[in-house]
C-alpha cells in the first residue's frame, strides 16, 4: 500500500520485485515470473536470431546480464531473490513452452563457459584529459560524481606520460550534461585539460560462472573482435564476465561475431 492505501509495487514499474518480496514473505519454494518473453536467452534474439533460450542460469549470471542490457529481469529483484535464495522461474504468459530457472550456483548442473552475450548502446564515455598524475586525483574526481549521484561503470586510467594521465569512464546517456558540467569544474580545480564525452558507444558483455576455471577466453573474445576488424576502446573484466567498449555502429556486429565464436547458437 502506498500512502493514500492504494494496491502498488515496490518502485516504479517494480512488478518483478513485488513478487519476488512477496514470495519471501510468504516463504515460497519459488517465485514464477510470466512476462512478454520466453525466458532468457543467449542473445537478444532481436539482433540474434540464433539466439537460444538458455534452461537454467545462477542469480550472478543473470545479475550481470540485467545490469549490461538484458531487459529480461530488474536487477533489484535478482538480488532479493538472491538474498532469500529464492528460485526464479521467467517464462511467457502467453505460451506453453518451458522458461529459464534461475537460481544458486550450486543448483546448477551444467555450467558452460560462456551463457550469454549483451549488447548496450545507452552509455556515454567520458575521458579527462592531461590531469596530474599525483595520489589523490582519482578520489577528487569520483567524490565529486558520487556526491551529485552520478553511477560510475567502466573506469581506465592511462599510463602516465610527463607526468600527466587521462582518466576515461561510461555512464548513462541521460547524465552526459550533468557530468560534463561537474567534470569541467573538477578539471579546472586539479589543473586538467580538456573534457570530452563520446555517445557514440556500445557496450558488449560476455558473461558466464564457466569463466572462473577456464582460460583463453579473453584471447578469443579478443580474436573475434579482431577478425572483424572492430577496435576495443575500453575492456573491463570480472570474475564471471569480459565487457568491451566499441563504437556503436559496430555493436550489433560485434554481438554476433562473439555469439558465433563461443557456439552459443548451438544446441
Amino acid at each position: 500500500m502506498n500512502k493514500f492505501d492504494d494496491i502498488t509495487t515496490l518502485g516504479r514499474g517494480g512488478s518483478d520485485l513485488s513478487a519476488v518480496a512477496l514470495a519471501v514473505a510468504l516463504k515460497a519454494d519459488e517465485c514464477q515470473i510470466y512476462t512478454d518473453v520466453e525466458g532468457v536467452f543467449t542473445a537478444d534474439p532481436r539482433l540474434v536470431p540464433e539466439a537460444r533460450k538458455i534452461d537454467s542460469l545462477t542469480f550472478d549470471e543473470m545479475l550481470e546480464m540485467a545490469s549490461r542490457g538484458a531487459q529480461v529481469m530488474q536487477t533489484r529483484a535478482v538480488e532479493v531473490a538472491k538474498k532469500f535464495n529464492l528460485s526464479l522461474y521467467v517464462a511467457s504468459a502467453f505460451s506453453n513452452k518451458r522458461g529459464t530457472m534461475i537460481m544458486d550456483e550450486h543448483q546448477v548442473i551444467e555450467k558452460p563457459v560462456v551463457r550469454g552475450v549483451t549488447l548496450t548502446e545507452q552509455e556515454a564515455k567520458i575521458t579527462l584529459c592531461n590531469v596530474p598524475d599525483q595520489p589523490g586525483i582519482a578520489a577528487k574526481v569520483f567524490r565529486k560524481l558520487g556526491a551529485e549521484n552520478i553511477n560510475v561503470d567502466m573506469i581506465v586510467q592511462n599510463v602516465s606520460h610527463k607526468n600527466t594521465t587521462d582518466i576515461s569512464f561510461t555512464i548513462a546517456k541521460s547524465d552526459v550534461k550533468k557530468t560534463l558540467r561537474v567534470m569541467k569544474s573538477v578539471s579546472a580545480q586539479v589543473k586538467g585539460e580538456d573534457v570530452t564525452a563520446d555517445e557514440d558507444i556500445a557496450k558488449i558483455s560476455l558473461i558466464g560462472v564457466g569463466m572462473k576455471s577456464q582460460s583463453g577466453i579473453a584471447f578469443r573474445c579478443f580474436q573475434a573482435l579482431a577478425e572483424q576488424k572492430i577496435n576495443i576502446e575500453m575492456i573491463s573484466t570480472s570474475e564471471i564476465s569480459i565487457t568491451c567498449v566499441v563504437k556503436k555502429r559496430e555493436g550489433k556486429r560485434a554481438l554476433m561475431s562473439l555469439h558465433k565464436k563461443f557456439g552459443l547458437h548451438k544446441p
